[in-house]
């Protein structure tokens, strides 16, 4: 398997990536090169998926390599009032979040037709299943991937090509860390409300991935997995 996976620098999209570097070629990109060049991983591609020509020149990157595995889990969060929305930040997390993976996945699909296999792994997010206050943005990018997914895995469903959306809840990366500092809730408070009482790590993202690409998942597609350590089902 040739995989790419995008965001590939820090946090879930760097364990992703790590994780499968027994399933295949693993293909990876984001914004920092030092970042990728440290991953060790068959290639990387240098790209800001905001900018619409790093990302067809990333498509075209997936059609060189032959890519039959495409994780699409760069993101952005954003937390503000939704009349505080501005054209410009609507534009950037619309053009990460949702124009990239559907535009990317396009670029991947002729060749997974041509071999009658492919996956195609969404990294949503809980927000865009319960919604998130004072992160209206984010939450409806994320519900995008959702719907994708669906419309994506009915029609290449004949292909060999399955389409699914991972949402995590509270990951304990980075940007989850960093949403908690933009926030107005405490750690301990936002622990609370999670039915588990923990964060879920990283690893646990990429072994669902591991999972989705593999032959034994074949017959899962269209589906939205919440790993979100019981946030989905209440408090």
């Amino acid at each position: 398997m040739n995989i790419l996976v995008t965001g590939a620098s820090r946090g879930i999209g760097k364990a992703i990536a790590l994780g499968l570097k027994n399933s295949g070629n693993v293909f990876v990109t984001s914004r920092s090169e030092n970042d990728l060049k440290t991953l060790g991983c068959a290639g990387y591609f240098v790209c800001d998926l905001a900018d619409e020509e790093n990302l067809i020149s990333l498509g075209n990157y997936i059609k060189e390599n032959d890519i039959d595995v495409l994780v699409n889990n760069a993101g952005e969060y954003i937390y503000s009032k939704i009349e505080e929305t501005d054209t410009e930040r609507l534009n950037h997390i619309m053009a990460v979040n949702l124009k990239a993976p559907v535009y990317l996945s396009g670029c991947a699909i002729p060749n997974m037709k041509k071999k009658n296999f492919g996956r195609i792994i969404n990294i949503g997010s809980i927000s865009g299943v319960m919604g998130e206050a004072y992160a209206s943005l984010y939450s409806a990018t994320k519900a995008g991937l959702v719907g994708f997914s669906k419309a994506a895995g009915l029609e290449l469903a004949q292909n060999g090509i399955t389409v699914n959306t991972i949402n995590p809840g509270w990951v304990d990366t980075e940007l989850g860390r960093g949403s908690i500092d933009d926030g107005e809730f405490s750690e301990e408070e936002i622990l609370d409300i999670i039915p588990q009482r923990r964060f879920v790590a990283p690893e646990e993202v990429a072994g669902l991935v591991k999972y989705l690409i593999s032959d034994e998942a074949k017959g899962i597609t269209g589906q939205s997995v919440n790993l979100c350590a019981g946030m989905s089902v209440g408090i």
